[in-house]
């Protein structure tokens, strides 16, 4: 079974309290819940963490290679932009990333500083993404 580390960046515990119009009334407990039915429909075991701080994001990625994750995905929020030892600590990892938001930051004017280290972005698809970074993860995993 696949194992994949799913990472909430800084401010996802505000969701649904602030910025509705952008994210949604969706909480951050709701978003863990949809993505654990999304994993275990796929087959999927994950671990879901979430900080504020970039150091103990940095730490679980480690961690997670450390263990011998198979993959992550990684929802940057707040650390989308200035935050380099974030974006070195996903490149020095064994196992791809995949970004994930769940509106579309370039309506916003924003562009990542972590994408170029992931594997992949997946934007705007609101909770969806989480299945459609699941699944994605989970057919490149069994396609080596």
């Amino acid at each position: 079974m696949p194992k994949v580390l799913i990472v909430h960046g800084a401010g996802m515990n505000m969701r649904g309290k602030v910025q509705t119009e952008i994210f949604g009334p969706m909480t951050l407990p709701e978003y863990d819940e949809h993505i654990r039915k999304y994993a275990g429909e796929l087959g999927i075991e994950v671990d879901i963490f979430h900080s504020n701080v970039e150091g103990e994001v940095i730490n679980r990625f480690y961690a997670a290679h450390d263990r011998g994750a198979h993959a992550a995905i990684i929802n940057p929020a707040g650390f989308t932009r200035g935050y380099p030892a974030l974006a070195a600590a996903i490149a020095q990892v064994k196992f791809p990333t995949i970004e994930l938001h769940i509106s579309n930051p370039a309506r916003r004017g924003g562009v990542s500083e972590i994408a170029p280290v992931c594997r992949g972005v997946i934007t705007g698809f609101g909770i969806f993404g989480y299945y459609l970074a699941l699944r994605g993860l989970r057919d490149m995993l069994a396609a080596k």
